[in-house]
């Protein structure tokens, strides 16, 4: 597929890491798309539509006419018109899914315009394009630091080859418009190829350099999203989102793009709500919204001259208070309105096997001191065990002693052992 580990055998399978094109070692799951009419068959005397939909390196797609009438299928490496030469590219997408594709893109399906699909690419060009391809990190280093020379206040986000090598295209940012011209002569010069830049913007270079989101997903703008559409701070607010840049803002830089998915919902729930900015007016002073849960139906006021107490009040009962204040009337207390709120008891789950603790299969460390009183404890046994069995005999001995009218010596502590067949003289 799009990397080397991927490539297609000649039976048109793929082999390497045989992920069909979902594997994530080099840009393969970009953009992909799941053709649900494949195992549909057309009607009589219909013939198949004759685009197809082909992607390059790190997503960039473009629609192709198969002049040729050849076979292709999702995955088949081809080689396509391209100015100079040609360019190698996979096919992505065939059939009626491509005119839907066109439509959405605002392309023409008649249009005589559209490029042309030359043939299938033979292993000389995918020869050709794993080589070139394989020159790209070194040449996009040598780039920026051509760039640094020259002080031009761009930053090189990629570089890729056409795939029979006559030309590179350098995707750059920039905030203000940049003169590269000099930088252009330089980079042929060393090089040696026909030089094109193009600048795309930081959603853009994001989308194809890839990355993880916070999520712990791949970014959408790289796998699925092919419309930036803008991102306001208010998506941020509808929502009572904390206004943090840092957890915000995604790896290119702007407001992340999914703050955008869930809004709606949040504006259609947000209809039925009072203003936030609305003021209730009561015998006690004048509150103001401070929070509001926009699922819950519930909103929470505070009197203007003491903010630390909240009273809890139903859409409805903020709507019957407006509806009091229109006429002039003002309210006895927001107390008379106020909800008791219920705290729900915090849920203690036990796990009944007894393996709730995650250092329960470490072993515990032994502390020196422990080992120190082991050693003292067994020494002591030791001695209390000797001298347990030492004592029957001297009091043995000492009662001999004293038979024979010896006197005995404490002093000799050794027991005497006398055996059966000697005798005592």
């Amino acid at each position: 597929m799009a990397c080397q580990s991927c490539s297609t055998s000649d039976g048109g399978a793929p082999k390497g890491c045989k992920n069909n094109g979902t594997c994530g070692t080099d840009s393969c799951n970009k953009l992909t798309v799941f053709d649900w009419l494949a195992n549909m068959s057309l009607p009589n005397g219909e013939t198949p539509f004759d685009c197809v939909e082909v992607r390059f390196k790190n997503g960039r797609k473009d629609f192709y006419r198969n002049t040729e009438k050849l076979t292709l299928s999702i995955g088949d490496i081809v080689a396509t018109e391209a100015s100079p030469g040609h360019d190698i590219g996979i096919v992505t997408l065939t059939g009626e899914l491509v005119k839907i594709q066109m439509k959405k893109k605002g392309v023409n399906p008649t249009s005589p315009e559209i490029a042309k699909v030359y043939r299938k690419a033979s292993q000389k060009d995918i020869d050709i394009w794993s080589s070139v391809r394989d020159k790209e990190a070194e040449m996009q280093v040598k780039a920026r630091e051509l760039a640094i020379v020259h002080k031009l206040e761009m930053k090189i986000s990629d570089v890729e080859y056409q795939g029979d090598g006559s030309k590179v295209i350098f995707y750059y940012t920039a905030s203000d418009r940049v003169d590269f011209r000099l930088l252009i002569k330089d980079y042929s010069r060393v090089f040696n190829t026909r030089i094109e830049m193009k600048q795309v913007g930081l959603r853009q270079e994001a989308s194809r350099l890839g990355g993880i989101g916070s999520c712990g997903r791949e970014l959408c703008c790289s796998t699925w999203l092919t419309d930036f559409r803008s991102v306001n701070t208010s998506a941020a607010r509808y929502q009572q989102l904390s206004l943090n840049p840092q957890k915000l803002a995604g790896q290119c830089g702007k407001l992340k793009c999914c703050l955008n998915y869930e809004l709606d919902t949040y504006m259609d729930a947000l209809k039925g709500f009072p203003d936030f900015e609305t003021k209730l007016k009561t015998e006690k002073g004048d509150a103001i919204c401070q929070k509001q849960d926009i699922f819950k139906g519930l909103m929470w006021f505070a009197y203007t001259e003491n903010f630390a107490n909240w009273h809890v009040l139903n859409i409805e009962q903020v709507k019957e208070i407006i509806a009091e204040n229109k006429q002039n009337k003002k309210v006895s207390s927001l107390e008379d309105f106020a909800i008791d709120t219920i705290v729900e008891p915090e849920k203690d789950f036990n796990n009944a096997m007894g393996q709730e603790s995650l250092t329960r299969f470490d072993q515990p460390k032994k502390s020196k001191n422990k080992n120190r009183n082991k050693n003292r404890n067994k020494a002591s046994n030791s001695n209390e065990s000797q001298a347990n069995v030492i004592r029957p005999n001297n009091i043995q001995n000492q009662g001999q002693n004293q038979k024979q009218g010896k006197k005995s010596n404490p002093q000799n502590k050794k027991p005497i052992i006398i055996k059966k067949n000697e005798t005592k003289e």
